[in-house]
């Protein structure tokens, strides 16, 4: 592993700390594409995957480094999978997370199912035309309440209750959450991968 460096290719930082925890146990030297000059990029398309693709290649064309991306969000059954790839952007730009649950919440005012879950998908490319991406994805079942409650996480977490731990996502501890959320199952997928495609 050592010498193994790969750009993330997010500006997240909620992501960004939960990568890095999850990272350091597998002696992985990850980068911010932030922390080397790389913009976001546009994400134009309808579906995790295709938005993924096409973050990794565009921080990796930036970098000439090997890349990652996630791309992730929230879809909620009675919302017909919504927010989705604009799970950031749901109440419009910029990014609030405030005014997001909030109006999630009032989308959801008076329906009775709440069903949700968190979907996380990664993708990471040796080269900007590597054409053999590595895809991994995790999937967190929940669903969303109107009070919020917790102080951890970030996004739609204080909304997001997991009926097996009687909490939701914000009132986990970060071990806890990295053990059991969409990112972390993505993640020791890709772990496999890495190690079982490129040898890392």
């Amino acid at each position: 592993m050592e010498g193994k460096k790969l750009v993330l290719a997010s500006n997240n930082k909620g992501k960004l700390r939960e990568f890095q925890a999850m990272f350091e146990a597998m002696n992985l030297n990850i980068v911010s594409q932030g922390s080397l000059g790389v913009s976001a990029c546009e994400e134009p398309f309808f579906t995790f995957v295709e938005n993924c693709l096409q973050k990794a290649r565009h921080a990796s064309r930036e970098t000439g480094l090997p890349a990652l991306a996630d791309d992730s969000g929230l879809c909620v059954d009675a919302l017909g999978g919504a927010p989705g790839v604009f799970s950031a952007r749901f109440a419009g730009e910029p990014s609030d997370d405030a005014k997001n649950n909030a109006l999630l919440v009032e989308k959801l005012r008076g329906e009775s199912n709440r069903r949700a879950h968190y979907m996380c998908v990664l993708v990471a490319v040796r080269s900007p035309d590597d054409p053999e991406p590595l895809i991994a994805e995790g999937a967190w079942q929940g669903e969303i309440v109107d009070t919020p409650s917790g102080t951890g996480g970030f996004g739609y977490d204080p909304h997001f209750f997991l009926p097996q731990f009687g909490k939701t996502a914000a009132d986990l501890t970060a071990d806890e959450k990295n053990a059991v959320s969409h990112r972390g199952q993505a993640l020791r997928v890709m772990a496999k991968l890495l190690a079982e495609r490129w040898g890392w």
